[in-house]
C-alpha cells in the first residue's frame, strides 16, 4: 500500500520552486491543506498558477530571512517542508554572503518559528553537497568531509542547527540529502541552471551543450518522484528511531556527464531526428564541483520505508517528453 500523507495541514517553503512546486502538487492531490512560502527569488509563478484557485491552496508572499513572515506562515500549521533556499555552487561561489544569509540564516529563522508554533515535524532539504571532500563512494550518511563550496557549507551548518534544535527544543527534523534531483518544471535558462533541463534546451534549439570538463565527473540524478516519495514517508513516519536523523535522497546509480548527454540525446531524438547529429562542446571544470557523486541509500530504506521508483534512464525518459512539450 501507498504510503501518502494526507488531511494535514503543511506548509511548503519555496513552494514556488521546482522542486517544492511539483510537492505542493503531490500534497494538494492527497487532500491536505497547503499554505505555500516564496518570495520569488528563484521561485516561478507560472509554477503554482493552476493550484491558485484551489480552496486546499494558500500563497504567501513572503521571505524566509523575515521572522515575521516565518511567523505568519506557520500559523495552524501541523508539519512544514522546508525546500527555500539559495541552490547552486557557482552562484556561492561569486555571492557567499547572499547564500548563507538565505541558507542559514532564513532557515534559523523558519525553524525557530516552527518551534515557537509547535509544529510536529520539521523536515528540510538537506544536500549531497555535504560530503565535499570525502572519496568514499558510495556516500553514507555518517561518513562526511569538508564541503568544497560556500553552498555545501551552508547546507551542513543547516543539519547542524536543526540537530541542535531537536535537542535543545524538542522538535522533531528530518533532513534530506537530496542528489541532483531533476524532472518536470525544472529551471533551463540563467547562469545557474541545472545540466539536464540545460542540455534539453539547448538540443531543442539544435545547438551544441557544453560540458565541464572531460564529461567523466559522475553524479546520482535522481527523479522528482522518488523525491516526492520520500518526503511523504519523512512526514508519515512514526518510528522515534528514524526521526531526527539525515537520509540521502537518490537512486543508488551513478552516470557521467558524457553518458548523460548520450541518454538525454537518445530519447530527444524521438522527438526530433536532427538531434542525433549533435555532438557536446568540452569546457573547463566548474570550481568547488566534486568528482563523482554515488548515494547509499540503505538508511532510508530500512528507516522510512523508501524504495525509489525511478531510475535514470525512467526518470529521464519522462523529464524529455515534458520539457519537449512545455519548453
Amino acid at each position: 500500500m501507498e504510503r501518502i500523507l494526507r488531511n494535514a495541514k503543511v506548509l511548503v517553503t519555496g513552494g514556488a520552486g521546482f522542486i517544492g512546486s511539483n510537492l505542493v502538487e503531490s500534497l494538494l492531490a492527497s487532500g491536505n491543506y497547503v499554505v505555500c512560502l516564496d518570495n520569488f527569488s528563484t521561485g516561478k509563478r507560472e509554477n503554482i498558477r493552476e493550484f491558485i484557485d484551489n480552496p486546499g491552496f494558500k500563497l504567501i508572499v513572503g521571505d524566509i530571512r523575515n521572522y515575521d513572515d516565518c511567523l505568519n506562515a506557520v500559523k495552524d500549521i501541523d508539519i512544514v517542508f522546508h525546500q527555500a533556499a539559495l541552490g547552486s555552487v557557482p552562484r556561492s561561489i561569486k555571492d557567499p554572503a547572499t547564500s548563507t544569509d538565505v541558507n542559514i540564516g532564513g532557515f534559523v529563522k523558519m525553524l525557530f518559528a516552527s518551534k515557537e508554533a509547535g509544529i510536529k515535524r520539521f523536515i528540510y532539504a538537506a544536500s549531497s553537497s555535504t560530503y565535499g571532500d570525502h572519496p568514499g563512494l558510495p556516500k553514507v550518511e555518517d561518513r562526511i568531509g569538508k564541503p568544497l563550496s560556500p553552498y555545501g557549507i551552508t547546507k551542513f551548518v543547516d543539519e547542524l542547527f536543526a540537530d541542535n534544535f531537536s535537542k535543545i527544543y524538542g522538535i522533531d527534523t528530518i533532513g534530506l540529502r537530496y542528489f541532483n534531483v531533476f524532472g518536470r518544471r525544472q529551471d533551463p535558462d540563467g547562469a545557474y541552471a541545472a545540466v539536464i533541463p540545460r542540455f534539453l534546451k539547448v538540443l531543442k534549439n539544435h545547438e551544441a551543450p557544453v560540458i565541464n570538463g572531460d564529461g567523466t565527473y559522475s553524479r546520482d540524478f535522481t527523479y522528482i518522484d522518488n523525491v516526492l516519495q520520500v518526503n511523504h514517508l519523512a512526514a508519515l513516519t512514526t518510528n522515534r528511531e528514524s526521526i531526527n536523523q539525515i537520509y540521502n535522497v537518490a537512486h543508488g546509480e551513478r552516470t557521467d556527464l558524457n553518458q548523460l548527454f548520450e541518454l538525454i540525446r537518445e530519447m530527444a531524438g524521438r522527438f526530433d531526428r536532427d538531434v542525433l547529429k549533435i555532438e557536446p562542446i568540452h569546457g573547463p571544470e566548474r570550481a568547488g564541483d566534486i568528482p563523482h557523486s554515488l548515494a547509499s541509500v540503505d538508511k532510508a530504506r530500512i528507516l522510512l520505508g523508501y524504495s525509489p521508483t525511478h531510475n535514470i534512464r525512467e526518470g529521464l525518459s519522462e523529464a524529455v517528453k515534458w520539457y519537449w512539450e512545455n519548453l
